[in-house]
């Protein structure tokens, strides 16, 4: 499950979570008939129109095993909030993994096989964090990647802002709360800022950007996907 955004704007992360998973022997289909989840149209209060992606989600995953997605948001969505909005999406709603939840306690990964030379900082997002409870999980698959340089990112728990439409219709606050989580990622001098959620990164990363700081936003798949025969470039 690409997840809308990541379809859209960030298609190298979805590319990452392929050759990812196969690396580690599964076979990965991209069911076309998938859109968006719906998490946008139900946080705003449209309830209807996101149950009816609700359902279509839950027709285009029909018959997998596992439903996997590079988002803490978009998965605690689909967990979390879709059995409530109709009954048939409750099997899908049981087989649906955030990336690191379903490397480490599905597959029993850790190391996946990464080399990534870099000094990195690791931003937890807040549906991961809070929703689903992923924990240290993303962590112990950085900490296993070689020539990775793992620096803590100050008040790491803080949110960085983004939150959807929060964004759009409290943007002075949500300025500030990204001024915030800025200064902490510059703190680390790290060169590459990564969590499991392309919205954040796209927020983080447009506000460093802007500020010409050097400093790339990158999801934690393509850092994973990331070998010496394949490697990813932070100047590209």
């Amino acid at each position: 499950m690409a997840t809308c955004l990541t379809d859209t704007f960030f298609p190298d992360t979805a590319r990452a979570v392929v050759r990812l998973l196969e690396r580690l022997d599964c076979v990965v289909e991209f069911p076309a008939a998938q859109t968006c989840c719906g998490q946008m149209h139900y946080n705003t209060g449209y309830r209807r129109e996101a149950t009816t992606l609700a359902k279509r989600t839950a027709k285009a995953f029909d018959g997998y095993d596992a439903v996997v997605a590079p988002s803490g948001s978009c998965v605690g969505m689909v967990r979390d909030l879709y059995p409530g909005l109709h009954r048939s999406t409750a099997s899908v709603a049981a087989r649906t993994y955030e990336l690191s939840e379903f490397l480490v306690d599905v597959l029993g990964v850790t190391d996946v096989g990464a080399y990534f030379p870099h000094r990195v900082t690791y931003h937890p997002t807040c549906h991961s964090l809070r929703m689903l409870g992923v924990g240290d999980k993303p962590l112990a698959l950085l900490r296993a990647v070689r020539g990775l340089d793992l620096v803590e990112l100050p008040e790491e728990r803080s949110c960085c802002g983004f939150g959807g439409t929060f964004a759009l219709k409290n943007a002075e606050t949500s300025t500030a709360m990204l001024a915030d989580k800025m200064r902490n990622v510059l703190d680390t001098r790290a060169q590459v800022v990564t969590a499991g959620d392309n919205s954040c990164l796209m927020h983080i990363g447009g506000g460093l950007s802007r500020l010409s700081t050097g400093v790339r936003a990158l999801h934690l798949a393509e850092i994973l996907a990331s070998t010496e025969e394949e490697p990813w470039a932070v100047t590209r």
